[in-house]
């Protein structure tokens, strides 16, 4: 699950899996610094109906999803957006996640996700590697196992700035000796969890200026 082509190291991936999970940024929206977060769209998603939630001003997709596919198990409702047009439309950096969907078929979880633009050298793979594990959050919670992870990006592209790096990678790629990936069980999982105290020590600096 951790290819050895990736470009960061298990900091940056544990960073960016707690940025995505448990929102340790979100607060950078109050702050004014940015418009978005991944974690912030998914579990305080605004939503303005007056007639079947009149007291309510956000919705916790991550709840909705577990308990519409607890409800039907065969439901095709378990629908995440993360595009917010009230906001998007008019934002110079708009989200790029747009859309997960979640299928229960023969007691196994499966997840579709949607991306309008994706960079393929600098972002895809954390991207995918932090909504693998809130897939199996998801899955945990409904008790079953994990299914199949498929992703889809319209824009599916490279900056001329990182043609160099990907040169590199179908290198690295098409070489016949190449061991492209690591386990992540028993390997990344606990390097990564080695770094959360300095990450929570560096979250905290950030938080208070």
């Amino acid at each position: 699950m951790i290819s050895k082509l990736f470009i960061g190291g298990p900091r940056e991936l544990e960073q960016y899996r707690q940025e995505v999970l448990d929102g340790i940024l979100d607060f950078e929206i109050d702050k004014g610094n940015w418009t978005y977060t991944y974690h912030d769209r998914i579990v305080n998603y605004p939503i303005d109906n007056t007639i079947k939630a009149p007291n309510q001003i956000s919705l916790n997709q991550i709840d909705f999803v577990i308990n519409e596919l607890k409800r039907n198990p065969s439901s095709r409702r378990a629908v995440m957006l993360v595009r917010d047009p009230s906001i998007d439309a008019f934002d110079g950096d708009p989200a790029c996640l747009q859309h997960i969907q979640y299928f229960i078929r023969e007691d196994k979880l499966h997840c579709k996700v949607l991306f309008r633009s994706n960079d393929a050298c600098k972002a895809n793979f954390m991207n995918m590697f932090a909504l693998i594990l809130l897939q199996k959050r998801i899955a945990d919670a409904l008790g079953i196992e994990m299914g199949t992870y498929t992703h889809r990006a319209n824009s599916f592209h490279c900056y001329e700035k990182d043609f160099g790096m990907l040169k590199k990678y179908v290198e690295a790629i098409e070489d016949p000796t190449a061991e492209n990936v690591y386990e992540y069980i028993g390997d990344w999982d606990e390097i990564m969890e080695e770094y959360q105290p300095e990450i929570t020590r560096e979250v905290e600096k950030l938080r208070n200026q």
